[in-house]
């Protein structure tokens, strides 16, 4: 008996289910194996003849928590460092972060979150969420924030604006930490 010929369709439905099913067998295998890792420390512009590749960067050391920057706790902003931490109630600094301050400043003291809101325009015209505030000064309600999008473009010529913004990581989690109750922000010069 003579063998009978399959028509082409048959064979090229044939070879792409095959084709899939190896795929997606490769990229199940794939995906159980190592993940990479994003490096910690930025490449120098240029190499020296004596560097030695590190088996493990060391992390940079964090700031220290500025003196008399009060007891409990808070949230710590130093506007000359440009830089916030959160600290816990046994004094201990849980997390540190810069920020990009606005035109307007907060005066030195302590505050009190006294309103928080998930989203919004602004001043800028950026939408931002995560917002935290805590003061006002020249008319202008002072807050933490963060840009949705995660920019943080300059103030416009001549425009006072008084957001806090930051990375949007750093929104989330200062959003978490101040968005408990009667939670207290120290501003330092």
């Amino acid at each position: 008996m003579a063998a009978r010929l399959l028509p082409s369709w048959v064979w090229v439905t044939g070879l792409t289910a095959g084709a899939t099913a190896a795929v997606v067998f490769l990229a199940l295998q794939a995906d159980k194996g190592p993940h990479p890792t994003a490096a910690a420390v930025r490449p120098s512009a240029s190499a020296s003849a004596g560097a030695h590749p590190s088996a493990s960067p060391a992390p940079a050391k964090a700031p220290a928590l500025p003196a008399a920057s009060g007891t409990g706790r808070r949230i710590v902003y130093s506007l000359g460092a440009k830089r916030v931490w959160t600290v816990d109630a046994s004094d201990r600094a849980t997390r540190t972060f810069t920020v990009w301050p606005g035109t307007v400043s907060p005066d030195p003291g302590t505050y009190t979150i006294t309103r928080t809101l998930a989203a919004t325009t602004g001043s800028d015209g950026v939408q931002i969420e995560h917002i935290l505030y805590f003061a006002s000064k020249s008319g202008l309600s002072v807050a933490f924030s963060n840009a949705v999008d995660g920019s943080s473009p300059p103030p416009a010529a001549g425009k006072q604006t008084s957001g806090i913004r930051m990375h949007t990581a750093d929104g989330a989690a200062l959003w978490t930490f101040g968005t408990e109750p009667n939670t207290r922000v120290t501003v330092v010069r």
